[in-house]
């Protein structure tokens, strides 16, 4: 069972029309996750229109007006298996896709893999999208230096290119001792799944290889538990029930748990999934369960279940670190949009703009900035309007991140650094 091996998101991430398609349908075709007959019709299709280089492009191309390219491959099977891992893929075609894509909760990517193509080197949308996943909480980074076909391979080149990116990993805190560099060519396969003829001067892991040595995240079940509450059902019998997913740690039957903000502290009497009873629930694990005391106004949607003795952090005011992804005119202290965390909305206050950072550096353009506008990213401090479980991003990554919308549109995204109680 595939479904055994640990699971990844990946996140692929680079400048426009650096290979991160191509470098996608490549691994899925040589793990097996696309079948030959699918290869071959895109070769047909992108030979008559003389654009054969695109063949594995377009089996990306699932988000394309209405496909007059025949076969696309829909967004939920983007997945693959290495020998180790199995990898859903985060595609992130543009900016703001990228970061819509990964605050949407299921698809935080875990490790990314960033295309730089060699003949270009380090471009305006690569230091976006590094700095952006370094805010968004990725750790593990594999680099590709793609397009070694057009540079016929040329070390010198490749060098450039690493030093090239390593420093600018440097300046966003990446260490590149840590990175793992490969010279590929996505297009023809070199690098990609077995080493290649072409680079006898290389002789590191191909990408699949160094995706195979990526360290699985932390397994949440060893975090304090935390339930979000979706719902709360009333069912004669049995009392209260409220409903949510388990984001981290375990819940069993007999354990005293507290929602927050209410305080309100019982015993779980039963716990039920896909109605069924059981004995415990883990990460994943969409329950209802009944609590020993709990009345019909002591739970709703958006408040969180922990243990007894690690209750879920309320926050009076916490700072964070954000991306702005549009708005209209400009962020200012005093504005007050709604903020998405887990099943919470909750209004909260800009209350200082505390540092203006660097996209393109990381590092700390403006201290106390007068206001924020469409691509900027700051560290903030916020008052939620009425009490908000947030915990910070470091010690409970699952419950520390946000969107915050407005006027229908996610203006924001962002990341809890440190919450006042």
């Amino acid at each position: 069972m595939a479904d055994e091996k640990p699971h990844m998101n990946l996140a692929i991430i680079g400048h426009i029309d650096h290979g991160k398609s191509t470098l996608v349908g490549r691994l899925m075709y040589e793990t097996g996750a696309i079948p030959q007959h699918i290869i071959d019709k895109n070769r047909e299709k992108a030979k008559e229109q003389g654009k054969e280089t695109f063949a594995f492009a377009w089996i990306m191309d699932s988000l394309k007006e209405e496909r007059d390219r025949g076969i696309t491959i829909d967004i939920a099977h983007k997945r693959f298996d290495t020998d180790k891992y199995y990898f859903t893929i985060v595609d992130c075609p543009g900016h703001r896709d990228f970061v819509k894509n990964m605050i949407t909760g299921a698809s935080q990517a875990d490790a990314a893999v960033l295309s730089v193509a060699a003949p270009d080197g380090v471009m305006d949308q690569t230091k976006e999208h590094v700095f952006l996943s370094r805010t968004l909480g990725i750790n593990d980074l594999i680099v590709a230096v793609n397009k070694m076909d057009d540079i016929n391979y040329d070390e010198k080149r490749y060098e450039e290119v690493k030093n090239q990116v390593s420093e600018l990993l440097k300046m966003v805190g990446f260490k590149p001792d840590d990175v793992t560099f490969v010279p590929t060519s996505a297009y023809l396969g070199d690098n990609v799944a077995k080493l290649s003829e072409n680079t006898p001067w290389y002789n590191g892991p191909t990408i699949l290889e160094a995706l195979n040595n990526l360290t699985p995240p932390e397994k949440a079940d060893k975090l304090p538990l935390r339930i979000p509450v979706q719902d709360v059902y009333t069912i004669s019998g049995i009392g209260t029930v409220p409903v949510g997913r388990v984001e981290t740690g375990v819940m069993k039957k007999g354990d005293q748990v507290t929602f927050m903000p209410s305080g309100k502290t019982g015993e779980v009497k039963s716990i039920e999934m896909h109605h069924e009873e059981v004995p415990q629930a883990t990460p994943g694990d969409n329950i209802g369960w009944s609590v020993r005391g709990l009345g019909k106004g002591d739970a709703r949607r958006g408040d969180v279940a922990g243990h007894k003795d690690n209750p879920p952090t309320v926050a009076n005011e916490f700072t964070a670190q954000i991306v702005v992804l549009q708005h209209p005119s400009a962020i200012t202290v005093g504005y007050t949009p709604v903020f998405h965390a887990h099943t919470a909305q909750i209004a909260c206050t800009f209350i200082s703009l505390d540092k203006k950072m660097d996209p393109k550096s990381g590092q700390v353009k403006e201290e106390n900035p007068t206001f924020l506008k469409s691509g900027d990213s700051a560290i903030v401090t916020l008052k939620p309007t009425r009490p908000m479980i947030i915990e910070p991003v470091k010690e409970i990554p699952h419950m520390g991140r946000f969107a915050i919308r407005d006027m229908g549109k996610t203006i924001a995204a962002g990341m809890c650094m440190s919450v006042n109680q």
